[in-house]
């Protein structure tokens, strides 16, 4: 046992001083939930996103765990997104932050699979076996996308209803539960999505040609004649 976790805290050292120097400081805490954090910045009152560690499920870094899984479901991602709509960013800081990646993970309160569906959610979208990627990514994100339906594209609300459930953000007035679990998981899923690009706003214009005193005066206009 001791032999397992020398290894994993090693691997997970590896993971977070990536790019820095040899001699890089480690520092180490835990947070709300218990787990052993390990960063290459000190913490400094400063509540700092972090994530979770593949095949270590009680260690967390603050720079985001690459995994090669994560290209394998790529494809499938990118296809669900754009046949719903949703940022494909979105859906996948999802699955990084519900499963790291992991088809078969199961959550202690029973959420399954890479998108981490609850079984109501998995009868409610047909799937049959929650831990076939195909199937829970389907579902994953159209459910996602029911939930940005219903509060008008707010990701963030979104969010919070994917992890906490709709019926929590509305008893709250319509806004991120104060449940320190759901907060936490609505900035590192934020946080590793990034923001959604600005709408792009376009104007339509109309062009109308009017007889006046016996002569075509050609016009333009943003309102659609006959209005």
């Amino acid at each position: 046992m001791r032999r397992l976790l020398t290894s994993v805290v090693t691997a997970a050292l590896l993971l977070v001083s990536v790019s820095s120097p040899a001699a890089a400081q480690i520092y180490t805490w835990r947070d709300a939930n218990g787990n052993l954090v390990l960063s290459d910045r000190p913490k400094e009152g400063v509540a700092l996103a972090t994530y979770g560690v593949p095949k270590a499920m009680t260690l967390r870094a603050t720079r985001p765990a690459s995994s090669s899984r994560a290209r394998l479901y790529e494809p499938l991602i990118e296809e669900h997104a754009r046949l719903n709509g949703v940022r494909a960013e979105l859906v996948r800081a999802v699955v990084q932050v519900e499963s790291a990646f992991n088809p078969i993970a199961v959550s202690p309160k029973g959420a399954m699979g890479l998108m981490q569906l609850m079984p109501a959610t998995a009868r409610r979208f047909n799937v049959g076996n929650p831990f076939d990627p195909e199937e829970n990514v389907r579902a994953g994100v159209a459910y996602l996308r029911q939930l940005l339906d219903r509060y008008e594209n707010n990701e963030e609300l979104a969010l919070a209803a994917y992890n906490a459930g709709p019926g929590a953000v509305d008893r709250h007035g319509t806004a991120v539960p104060p449940y320190a679990e759901t907060r936490s998981y609505v900035t590192k899923v934020a946080g590793i999505a990034g923001e959604r690009p600005p709408p792009v706003h376009t104007t339509q214009i109309f062009r109308i040609v009017e007889i006046i005193d016996g002569r075509e005066v050609v016009r333009y206009t943003d309102r659609k004649p006959g209005r």
